[in-house]
């Protein structure tokens, strides 16, 4: 898919990201990883990002990215992937350039690991892996990896297949002054962490679609929930809200990482073999799965309903 290819891909519906399957002994699960990308390419989501935040990139050691990679590649369908990519310059060009060889679609490249770095820093580390791949490139704006508009304006300048910018910072005015600059020269993409909270304020400031991580479990949901956003079905969104991501909002607070832990959680209950989260991060108590399955029986209602 080339960088025009894709930038079309990302803002033509609702995205997401598979969580890593994991067998007993914590190694990567492709038989039933592949099973899971099958389903979830079975719904409405024109891209889904492989070894992505959700998919615990951050546990994965680099080695082991290509082939997650190629297994979505091999059960995806016409469903484009994006691997993520991120670490040091040079460790994120090696992934890069890895996914590349074995048919991603384009890389989402997160935040650099560990220390901050000036906005002048963050073009070069930018501009270089851009520069060393053919496909499009998404700059994954959190954390230590803040652009300001100025310098994402370089950016878009200098690299032709930088064609897509998400957000997970919250911050209205920064993405508002970055979609009014940049205009339809990239795809924006909403980020925050269970992205249905923020989408309304995102639709606001430009952003066409987003990544649902809930899309792993209750995919048929998060469509409904998108395509009543997209349509002003405000009365759907909010019932949807109320009765199911305010909810999962509160298990998801109960404990650091529970972002990525619920989602893998929900996988695990609906019938996918996906294993245990990695360290650092810790599964869902037993009474924590046990409502997480309510929510789970109670989404059915929802769709009934909708």
């Amino acid at each position: 898919m080339s960088p025009a290819e894709m930038k079309t891909a990302l803002g033509s519906g609702l995205l997401s990201f598979p969580v890593t399957h994991f067998d007993a002994e914590n190694r990567f699960a492709a038989e039933s990883y592949r099973r899971h990308v099958d389903w979830l390419a079975g719904y409405e989501a024109p891209v889904l990002f492989a070894a992505g935040g959700t998919g615990e990139f951050f546990s994965l050691s680099p080695r082991e990215i290509p082939g997650i990679v190629a297994a979505a590649k091999e059960s995806s369908g016409k469903t484009a992937i994006v691997s993520g990519c991120g670490y040091g310059t040079e460790m994120a060009i090696e992934i890069a350039q890895s996914v590349e060889k074995v048919g991603a679609d384009g890389i989402l490249l997160l935040p650099h690991y560990l220390i901050d770095a000036p906005q002048d820093g963050l073009y070069r580390h930018i501009k270089a892996v851009c520069q060393s791949v053919d496909f499009g490139v998404m700059v994954y704006n959190r954390d230590n990896a803040v652009l300001q508009a100025d310098t994402l304006a370089r950016l878009c300048d200098d690299c032709p297949n930088l064609i897509g910018f998400k957000d997970g910072t919250g911050d209205i005015g920064l993405v508002r002054q970055i979609t009014a600059k940049m205009g339809d020269r990239l795809t924006y993409l909403g980020g925050m962490p269970t992205a249905e909270l923020f989408a309304e304020a995102y639709l606001g400031a430009g952003f066409t679609t987003y990544s649902s991580a809930v899309f792993n479990f209750v995919p048929a949901l998060a469509n409904r929930f998108y395509a009543a956003l997209r349509s002003g079905d405000r009365a759907t969104c909010e019932r949807i809200l109320t009765e199911f991501f305010y909810p999962f909002m509160d298990l998801r607070a109960r404990r650091k990482g529970y972002a990525v832990s619920a989602i893998k959680a929900g996988v695990r209950l609906v019938g996918f073999e996906a294993g245990p989260v990695r360290a650092p991060l810790d599964d869902l108590t037993a009474e924590e799965e046990a409502i997480l399955q309510g929510l789970i029986t109670a989404q059915e209602g929802l769709l009934a309903a909708a």
